[in-house]
């Protein structure tokens, strides 16, 4: 048997082999055959994914035979089950039911043993997958897992019982698909059994044009029907049929961003020079899942074309990011049951199921038609605009996070773009800097570069409104940092920007062909700061003063606040405590 934990072989009850498994016909009794051979041809409907879901209910057959176990010399039974698959492994496995989840309700469906050998859970109601001490394990008590599976193989070995073997989880990939829609296969199989590449010079091979599209009958692809296309002949006569299975969907997906880089080259997949000035892709936003499904395939591909030498990396892409999911607005009843928003109506600020009357807590779930809580995005557009759906999408929160919809926040961010709006249009913009705006400006242009980057959205969004209002406080703009904030939200409001950036742009070209904006790190020091001024420890003033005073120049200008002195009064003055840069604190008595 194959197993990946050899230290709970003290806990190994039974055996499973894949129904597919060469000893199974030898090894099955008289009396089991019929129930085996049975099994067998259900197993052989089902595909690997079914067999293996760990949600399904657990079947098997007893062969009738046992195999001992070889650190106690117990026998135990040899069965049959579907989620063991014969590629994996040696597709037999041990069963250790008190520490494995498939074993133990494969145990409890059959009434087969379960011994404990690893300390930490409760095996009766569920299989303890963790890690712990070792226990009912005679020479191997007390340790744990490595030093148990060293200390086992090592027996093992000694004794001639087994030995240490890698095994990888690789599986057939099954590329081939019965349809017409799909990428061409460009073997043809010729009448003398060999089979050959369409030649180079009749590449790419394309899918004949038609309305034809029908089942064949014969399990080939409807391709096999449009002879004018399937039937070929051979220069020397002989002749062949082109394939008729088709690539998967993924085929053609695998290398679409190594087109993006040349998309209108007729000659090759893509200019060597653009390839090696794009490639890796930066980063890569999808979710969890593509992983181990499109990227991967993708992956296989470019590895593929590196290794012909068309792409010069190895790698495709350098990062995965996964986004959140924006939520939408639901219901849930006493039982934690999702309710239908048709169904739910408001009385009072409160939530009523409309048929029982039970009220209801709110609460964000995934969007869902039968839910009826799905936003269309086509309906927000028509009625705020895109930017103003880009703009609330992006301050929702981190791009990393599930956010509930909301229809007061998509009201938040039109008014802040009409804001934006009425400060380009409405403020004196003017060639002269009075430098009144030079800090939050080149704060706010380092700020939004840096978030973007670190792909924080929502802050980058939040320091331009800081500049709004900095800027709406001014009787006049400087044309400079006009420019500049229309840059910076460009990325979030495109639409906007473009149309305001004609009304301060001279040259009528593009804002997408503008340099971004920088920043002067020197006017991002702060030359002064607030301090507080406390009498008696409670805070009475808070004062802007010069950056880094002495503790006499903080006294004199704490005492000399008109707010400070109508507190003090006639009071007299026992001692004050001057902290630079922080609080000045006067006693009094």
């Amino acid at each position: 048997v194959f197993t990946t934990r050899p230290d709970t072989l003290f806990g190994a009850t039974f055996t499973v082999l894949a129904p597919e498994h060469d000893l199974v016909d030898a090894i099955t009794t008289p009396e089991q055959a019929e129930a085996v051979a049975d099994y067998k041809r259900q197993a052989s409907l089902k595909s690997d994914l079914a067999r293996t879901d760990l949600a399904k209910e657990k079947t098997g057959v007893w062969t009738g035979a046992y195999a001992v176990n070889p650190v106690n010399g117990k026998e135990i039974p040899i069965w049959i089950a579907d989620y063991v698959l014969a590629s994996y492994g040696t597709g037999a496995v041990m069963a250790v039911p008190a520490h494995d989840e498939r074993d133990w309700e494969f145990a409890k469906q059959f009434d087969l043993p379960i011994v404990e050998v690893l300390e930490g859970g409760n095996v009766e109601e569920a299989a303890y997958t963790e890690d712990g001490l070792h226990v009912n394990s005679d020479f191997l008590n007390g340790l744990n897992k490595e030093k148990a599976i060293a200390k086992i193989v090592a027996w093992l070995e000694e004794k001639g019982f087994g030995q240490e073997k890698i095994t990888y989880r690789l599986r057939d990939w099954l590329f081939s698909r019965q349809r017409y829609w799909g990428e061409p296969i460009p073997i043809i199989h010729w009448e003398d059994g060999t089979s050959t590449a369409v030649p180079e010079n009749e590449l790419p091979l394309v899918l004949p044009v038609t309305k034809d599209i029908r089942p064949s009958g014969t399990g080939e692809s409807p391709l096999a029907n449009l002879t004018d296309w399937l039937e070929v002949t051979r220069e020397d006569g002989v002749k062949g049929r082109r394939e008729t299975n088709t690539m998967p969907q993924w085929a053609g997906s695998s290398w679409y961003y190594l087109r993006y880089i040349d998309p209108h080259n007729t000659e090759k997949l893509a200019d060597e020079d653009l390839l090696k000035q794009w490639l890796p892709v930066d980063i890569y936003v999808g979710g969890a899942e593509h992983a181990v499904l499109h990227l991967l395939y993708a992956r296989f591909w470019h590895k593929f074309l590196y290794d012909l030498g068309v792409v010069p990396t190895k790698e495709p892409f350098q990062k995965l990011f996964n986004q959140g999911m924006i939520l939408g607005t639901s219901y849930r009843d006493h039982r934690g049951a999702l309710v239908a928003t048709d169904k739910v109506e408001k009385r009072d600020g409160s939530f009523f199921h409309v048929e029982t009357g039970e009220e209801l807590e709110q609460a964000p779930a995934k969007m869902s038609k039968s839910l009826k809580n799905v936003v269309n995005p086509d309906d927000v557009v028509e009625q705020y605009g895109a930017d103003t759906l880009r703009v609330y999408e992006m301050f929702m929160g981190p791009l990393d996070a599930s956010i509930a919809w909301s229809e007061e926040g998509l009201e938040g961010s039109r008014k802040f773009l009409d804001r934006v709006y009425r400060l380009i249009t409405s403020k004196e913009i003017v060639a002269e800097n009075n430098g009144a705006l030079d800090k939050v400006y080149n704060e706010t242009v380092k700020s939004v570069t840096e978030q973007i980057e670190l792909m924080k959205f929502n802050t980058a969004i939040a320091q331009l409104m800081v500049f709004v209002n900095a800027a709406n406080k001014e009787d006049k703009l400087y044309v400079d940092y006009a420019k500049g904030f229309i840059q910076l939200i460009a990325p979030f409001a495109p639409h906007l920007a473009e149309e305001i950036w004609q009304t301060v742009a001279e040259t009528g070209e593009s804002i997408s062909y503008v340099a971004w904006p920088t920043w002067d790190e020197g006017k991002l020091v702060e030359d002064e700061i607030e301090i507080v001024v406390q009498i008696k420890g409670k805070v009475r003033a808070k004062l802007m003063v010069a950056k880094d005073l002495s503790r006499e120049e903080l006294q004199e200008i704490a005492l000399a606040d008109e707010k400070v002195k109508a507190e003090i009064d006639d009071k007299e003055i026992v001692k004050v405590i001057a902290v630079p840069n922080k609080l000045v604190n006067i006693v009094v008595k």
